[in-house]
């Protein structure tokens, strides 16, 4: 039996690994794509109340990574660039300028806005564990916490500045709180509830889902009389007041110096291709308003949500290259980018609740046995709708850019996982031989975690026989989101080379860290310009890029890197980056 002292010292020594590998291990990563807007962005909004660059993403998360630079000596702020001044969001523009182009320290830059990422995913992780413990009990607290410090989707991830985990944060902390309020609608309890949903909100549109969400859970805890409606749709009106008026208290900051007619312009030009006209007309008026400006920028980045995703993503995926998605790619990159020993545990978990249905009978009266175990179980039963939901959306998506869409998903699943694996191991037959299979997984999990140290944003499992073998089946933020550009410059110094022509995907800038060995090479260039007797470094997603297949209705350049087959790459540096000698 463990007790809850024994616990949290086992879960506090869980979190303190997991981030000593975060912050060692990223030390080596070079700035990845999204970075390169995001960190600069949040430094801007911080230091001029000017949301003019990336407002397809919700502020908080890039304001905390652009805190720590707020303390480092000597930043300077290139405001008077084309970039700032005349641009529409000429977000990737100013962030190469900003870090790399006007002497500012890129490296300590992009180092320190990094820790508060650690920190929000330590909190994440912390709050999975008091979840699963308040619902399973201590052992399945510790083994959801596991599961999570020994995840490298969240370990790459949660070291960057980007959004993935503080929307998985920003849909589990917010989720529980709602649940909490509609079972005991006491005035701290919604309190929590709508400061959680602000926050939640705040850090990336897709928490958006959690609208319908309240709504679908409202009613259900209504139907199943569990609640008087007045009670309900107190909890879900105050929710939504507590939270927008966070929204916009702030937003206000972020367009506080923001120039109402350069907002309203923007706006305009950002939301030239929405197919609806009448929602670009209502922002943009809206633009020029002081009341409605906050909510109008909220707004704004909300509708390019929704254009981006209808439009979707030029990528490459088991041999196809192709800008409207693929209704498997979700399903594969899910089962190929996460442990294969958590995978086994999901189904363990899966099969054991099965066999209870089927020993309870649930097939007898099984409407009320339903609504009977909704009413027991609720959290567990909101749990799985938010699953179902968000991987319906995903699955309806054009945009299919990387597993780390679907982190969202991942803590409760591994609070439901960690929960069945408990119930799983406390029937008592076959005890020493469950406890055996259970472990040998995890040490399993552990030793592929530690293994692919500190190449966690490269990592697949066994499946496919592991990193090596990634870029055959997807590339971008699964593989190759340009965290490798620092290692190359190691290796073009270990190997004393002059020169090397640099094809390279990602926040990094080649000419910054290879200096006069640089020279620039594009996928799309005449191989015949290429000077014979020279190294060529290509990222993976480049490379795979113009090697792969049309897909059906792909109307861009493909097929431009076939002629490298013709060449085996002497060198891979990290996993992301093919280098070539051509002769």
């Amino acid at each position: 039996m463990i007790t809850k002292k024994t616990s949290f010292l086992i879960a506090s020594c869980l979190l303190i690994f997991m981030g000593v590998v975060a912050i060692f291990s990223m030390k080596g990563d070079s700035l990845t794509m999204d970075e390169v807007a995001h960190l600069p962005a949040g430094y801007s909004y911080l230091t001029q109340k000017d949301m003019r660059l990336n407002p397809e993403h919700p502020p908080l998360i890039k304001d905390l990574a652009g805190f720590p630079l707020l303390f480092i000596k000597g930043v300077k702020f290139p405001s008077e660039i084309k970039d700032w001044k005349e641009d529409v969001n000429g977000q990737w523009g100013f962030g190469f300028h900003f870090l790399y182009h006007t002497g500012n320290p890129a490296d300590k830059m992009i180092f320190w806005g990094r820790i508060p990422m650690i920190l929000l995913m330590l909190f994440l992780g912390l709050f999975i564990f008091f979840v699963a413990r308040e619902l399973f009990g201590e052992r399945a607290g510790l083994l959801a916490l596991f599961l999570y410090s020994f995840s490298p989707t969240f370990l790459a991830h949660g070291r960057l500045v980007t959004t993935d985990v503080g929307a998985s944060a920003g849909v589990f902390i917010p989720s529980y709180f709602f649940i909490k309020a509609l079972k005991n609608p006491t005035k701290k309890n919604i309190i929590l509830s709508g400061i959680t949903f602000g926050l939640g909100e705040l850090c990336k549109f897709s928490v958006i889902l959690l609208v319908p969400f309240y709504l679908f859970l409202g009613g259900v805890w209504w139907i199943l009389k569990m609640g008087r409606l007045k009670e309900v749709l107190k909890v879900l009106v105050l929710t939504a007041i507590i939270g927008f008026l966070i929204i916009g208290i702030f937003y206000q900051y972020h367009v506080w110096n923001y120039p109402p007619q350069r907002q309203a312009r923007d706006t305009e030009v950002l939301l030239g291709s929405t197919p609806y006209p009448i929602v670009r007309e209502i922002l943009v008026w809206s633009a020029t308003k002081p009341i409605l400006r906050a909510f109008a920028q909220y707004f704004l980045g909300l509708s390019l949500v929704f254009q981006r995703a209808a439009g979707g993503h030029t990528t490459y995926f088991l041999g196809e290259i192709s800008a409207a998605g693929w209704k498997n790619y979700f399903p594969v990159v899910y089962t190929i980018k996460l442990p294969l020993a958590f995978h086994i545990l999901t189904l363990i978990a899966l099969f054991y609740c099965c066999g209870w249905l089927i020993k309870a009978p649930f097939w007898v009266r099984p409407i009320e046995r339903l609504k009977e175990w909704i009413r027991s179980h609720f959290m567990i039963f909101a749990m799985l709708c938010f699953i179902f939901l968000y991987w319906g959306v995903a699955l309806k998506s054009n945009l299919n850019i990387g597993v780390r869409h679907l982190l969202p998903t991942l803590p409760f699943t591994m609070v439901l996982v960690s929960g069945g694996i408990s119930k799983f191991l406390e029937n008592g037959r076959f005890e020493k031989l469950k406890y055996g299979v259970i472990g040998g997984l995890l040490l399993w999990q552990a030793f592929s975690f530690i293994s692919i140290y500190p190449h966690y944003l490269s990592y697949f499992n066994e499946i496919i026989g592991g990193p090596k073998n990634g870029y055959l089946y997807t590339v971008d933020s699964n593989l190759d989101w340009g965290q490798d550009l620092k290692r190359l410059k190691k290796w073009v110094e270990e190997k004393k080379i002059d020169k090397i022509f640099v094809d390279y995907f990602g926040g990094g800038d080649a000419k910054y860290y290879l200096k006069e060995k640089f020279r620039p090479w594009w996928g799309t260039r005449d191989p015949r310009e290429f000077p014979k007797n020279n190294y060529l470094a290509v990222s993976v997603t480049f490379l795979q890029g113009g090697r792969g297949n049309p897909a059906p209705g792909f109307d861009q350049p493909w097929g431009y890197y076939l002629w490298l087959d013709n060449y085996k790459p002497i060198a891979k540096i990290g996993y992301s980056i093919f280098v070539y000698y051509i002769k």
